[in-house]
């Protein structure tokens, strides 16, 4: 793939950098689109995005550290390199949905229906900055002889060279952009939300990223039980974003009945 976009004198401009930026950026308008249906004042928003953007990078580039523990004790200097690829979505959501839950109710708003504002946009930066893992060549998948896996062959890449893998980067875009066209529907046809569009976007995203995991050829970290750390997440997730739709769902049914 092509890792590095281009050159401009002793500038490098990453590939992956550039698809994170698009991917920012692509979710920003389309969660501003939201926020203002649902008359979510655009200057809280903004400051929002801003806070779990920066909570976000650093929740994922610590997740990453921690995961990589062994490398970066030997290479302290390399933790700093995000333009390189190395961020774990989990590490940054948990951190950024930690701190973002405590800066919404600061200001006033209701947290329920800003995550279902926030739910389809996210999807959304997924399925963009998965490309950025495809160019980089990390996050990439095991070995395979279906017609369809990739071959790395620049050398700056960061998947094995030479050797046909599952392009999981590519399955999870189009997994992760069907969930924010989904979940994009709900929240334009329904007057009312109450959290339930961010959480069946936990528990989808939740399902696509377990069963990913079982494809991904790179290092996925400490192994408990079988499960990689971020399959044993993802597997709380869709427990608890399971039992609280259905909690959810039963309430409102009897509320009717």
């Amino acid at each position: 793939m092509y890792p590095i976009l281009l050159h401009i004198g002793p500038l490098t401009i990453r590939t992956y950098g550039a698809m994170v930026a698009l991917a920012f950026l692509a979710s920003l308008q389309l969660g501003r689109f939201a926020a203002h249906k649902r008359r979510i004042g655009e200057a809280f928003f903004l400051d929002l995005v801003a806070i779990l953007i920066m909570t976000g990078l650093l929740g994922a580039r610590l997740f990453y550290i921690l995961v990589n523990l062994s490398y970066f004790r030997d290479h302290p200097w390399e933790s700093f390199k995000v333009w390189e690829g190395g961020l774990v979505f989990y590490g940054g959501f948990l951190l950024a949905a930690f701190v973002g839950i405590i800066f919404t109710y600061y200001r006033g708003y209701a947290v329920d229906e800003v995550a279902d504002c926030l739910a389809p946009a996210l999807a959304l930066g997924q399925g963009i900055g998965r490309w950025g893992c495809f160019f980089a060549g990390c996050c990439y998948g095991k070995p395979t002889f279906l017609p369809w896996g990739v071959r790395f062959k620049d050398p700056a890449s960061l998947a094995p060279l030479g050797v046909q893998l599952h392009p999981v980067q590519l399955y999870e875009s189009v997994g992760n952009l069907l969930i924010a066209a989904l979940l994009w529907l709900m929240l334009i046809r329904r007057k009312e939300t109450h959290g339930d569009i961010f959480w069946l976007y936990v528990l989808l995203y939740g399902i696509l990223r377990f069963a990913m995991e079982t494809l991904r050829g790179d290092d996925r970290g400490p192994i408990y039980g079988g499960l990689a750390p971020s399959q044993i997440i993802a597997l709380i997730a869709i427990l608890v974003s399971g039992s609280i739709l259905l909690v959810q769902k039963t309430t409102k049914n009897d509320a009717h009945a």
